[in-house]
């Protein structure tokens, strides 16, 4: 069997390892640069592989093609392998079918990072052997190949779950549904709905879908299309009183199985409404794999957040700033502007994914006294809210960004950098993004 692996990233590397060890003939293909360390590997392996082009001759010949997440449907080569009726799979379809673990699959538009890592956090103070993988972490195939898991929490991209034909999760989550990477699917939000709706699609009746009861986008599909996993829905608003959590006086309600789990909110490590969801769906995964109370307590008590996700970085002269860098999208931003408690300079911009801010309106007015926008075009956002605040300055790198928050800025303020955009423009990812804001600001 032929094994060709489009992308030498962490998945593709992975995937490649493990397609060697179960016998496959395996061909790595990437049409960037293969990275120096991922070679050394592929190398020591005896991994044939490739990069800054792909040669359709060791690549129409494959059985199988397992796509790096990074790599649109519409690419050349994955259009060629389609119309040749070759099966063009992701990541996590390859490998599952290697695993007896429990998957533990997270989807969604925001909060998908810290539900993954909270969960991980919980089921590992409770004992579980786990793994981390998906988007996050090491590579879930590489994994499969060396480390014995019994349980993966995978966070989970659309663009994994597109290609997926027979995975299923044991447990699945849906954190929220925002239109997001809309450039991938044709600007058609219904197509981006049906891409995440993949989680569940092959679950049965032993299995659970737990997911946002308040979320316009994921009610609506409900509501249209039978699933046959156990529905366990969280709200903030709504009394779920059978399998499901609710808040009930600043309380936690979690009932799973009969079995009901409370934690007053303001013992959480994380703040904010979001992170009260994310909390709720951590519990529940939690319960269901049979995790103590108390251990379950002690984790949402101790669990330091995900880095470039609303990470405080430093306080200088009475200001607070704040690498919020994971927000490449709207309903991010929101979730940040909707916890800032003080004056705010935002720090926006990058490569716009076809973002609607308005929503953003009344926050912004709110709580923003002055926009600093990063990025090589910021025409759109500058058109949008320069009647909103009073100040608006275009700046073209980090520094200049942070030291031109920081002369804006008062004691009491904060500043916060939550772009609302992808990073491809002035940085490798966002990652980079928030360590070039974190090392202005250290610089500071």
């Amino acid at each position: 069997m032929r094994l060709v692996v489009l992308g030498g990233g962490e998945s593709g590397v992975g995937t490649a390892i493990l397609g060697k060890q179960k016998g496959y003939d395996v061909f790595v293909s990437d049409f960037g640069k293969i990275k120096d360390s991922y070679k050394e590997v592929l190398t020591n392996n005896e991994i044939i592989w490739e990069d800054e082009k792909h040669t359709e001759a060791l690549i129409l010949n494959a059985d199988v093609v397992m796509k790096s997440p990074g790599i649109p449907e519409k690419a050349p080569i994955v259009k060629k392998l389609i119309e040749k009726g070759i099966s063009v799979i992701s990541e996590i379809e390859f490998a599952a079918q290697f695993t007896s673990a429990i998957t533990v699959g997270i989807t969604g538009s925001n909060g998908k990072t810290t539900t993954t890592l909270l969960t991980y956090h919980v089921l590992k103070q409770g004992g579980l052997n786990v793994g981390l993988a998906g988007n996050i972490g090491k590579s879930f195939a590489w994994q499969v190949a060396e480390d014995k898991h019994d349980v993966y929490v995978l966070e989970l991209s659309s663009f994994q779950l597109d290609g997926i034909i027979n995975y299923k999760p044991h447990i699945a989550i849906i954190t929220n549904i925002s239109p997001d990477h809309l450039d991938r699917y044709n600007y058609d939000y219904n197509l981006y709905i049906a891409s995440k709706f993949r989680i569940t699609k092959n679950q049965t009746e032993a299995d659970y879908l737990i997911y946002d009861y308040e979320d316009e986008a994921i009610q609506n599909w409900l509501s249209k299309n039978t699933i046959k996993a156990n529905k366990v829905p969280f709200s903030l608003s709504e009394k779920l009183e059978t399998n499901g959590a609710f808040l009930e006086d600043n309380k936690i309600n979690s009932t799973i199985n009969k079995e009901l789990f409370t934690m007053q909110i303001n013992e959480l490590a994380l703040e904010g409404k979001h992170n009260i969801k994310n909390a709720m769906a951590a519990t529940a995964i939690a319960q269901l794999l049979n995790i103590r109370k108390q251990t379950i307590r002690e984790s949402l008590t101790n669990f330091q957040g995900a880095e470039h996700r609303l990470e405080k970085v430093l306080k200088i002269q009475g200001v607070q700033y704040i690498n919020d860098s994971k927000a490449t999208n709207v309903n991010s931003v929101f979730y940040a502007l909707d916890s800032m408690t003080t004056p705010t300079v935002w720090i926006v911009g990058g490569v716009d994914k076809g973002n609607d801010y308005d929503e953003l309106m009344p926050l912004v007015h709110e709580k923003v006294k002055a926009i600093v926008c990063i990025g090589v075009d910021n025409t759109k956002i500058s058109n949008v809210f320069n009647n909103v605040v009073d100040i608006m300055v275009e700046t073209t790198s980090m520094s200049e960004a942070v030291q031109i928050a920081k002369r804006l800025a008062e004691k009491g303020d904060t500043v916060l950098l939550s772009p609302a955009c992808a990073s491809f423009d002035l940085f490798e990812n966002y990652e980079d993004r928030g360590n070039q804001f974190k090392q202005a600001v250290y610089n500071l």
